[in-house]
């Protein structure tokens, strides 16, 4: 899966676990804060967790999601983690 398919399900995944306006994604990038641009609480974050595990199919055993700060982080996790 491509960087840009990554990106482009992460962001749905996001608008999903949004609490915000989901105007706030107009706006989202790969430098985006994850808490601080696009608003998720940590619910939100819990929840983007999951989907995130499901979608890509993978596991979050070494990491903890506060280590993410950014879209990029994530991505950058993902395109790592594939199987």
């Amino acid at each position: 899966m491509s960087r840009a398919e990554i990106f482009k399900q992460l962001k749905e995944l996001i608008k999903l676990a949004n609490t915000s306006t989901p105007e706030v994604l107009d706006t989202c990038n790969e430098e985006s804060d994850l808490r601080g641009d696009l608003g998720l609480t940590s619910i939100g974050v819990l929840y983007l967790a999951i989907s995130i595990e499901n979608t890509f199919n993978l596991e979050f055993n070494d990491a903890s999601f506060d280590d993410f700060n950014t879209v990029k982080d994530v991505i950058d996790y993902i395109e790592a983690n594939q199987k």
